[in-house]
């Protein structure tokens, strides 16, 4: 199974769970994702979806100087981006105990 399209779909929930930590900077947050478990997460992937959040207005960022080279973008949760993470958090909720019901009867099929 391709983990591509599993993953386009939660990566926006735990990227504002990340953000919700304390503003970050892209290539920060691209390894705390890294360490959390999405190992073959990229830059490619992560700085688009950062715009997307932004414009939809739930990120708000802000330069600031950084001592090891040009300024960097660091961004924080708005307040509808605390409320987008909380849908997010309900909708896992309820798509995890539907797939462990359907993983635990093993698809309603009989050995």
């Amino acid at each position: 199974m391709n983990n591509s399209q599993l993953l386009k779909g939660i990566l926006e929930g735990c990227v504002l769970f990340v953000i919700s930590d304390g503003e970050v900077y892209g290539y920060e947050l691209v390894q705390k994702l890294n360490k959390l478990g999405f190992t073959d997460l990229i830059g490619g992937t992560v700085y688009p979806l950062l715009q997307k959040l932004e414009k939809r207005g739930d990120l708000n960022s802000q330069r600031k100087p950084s001592l090891e080279g040009p300024s960097r973008k660091y961004y924080s949760l708005t307040k509808q981006g605390k409320k987008q993470m909380a849908e997010f958090a309900d909708q896992w909720q309820s798509l995890e105990l539907v797939v462990n019901q359907i993983i635990s009867k093993k698809g309603g099929q009989d050995d």
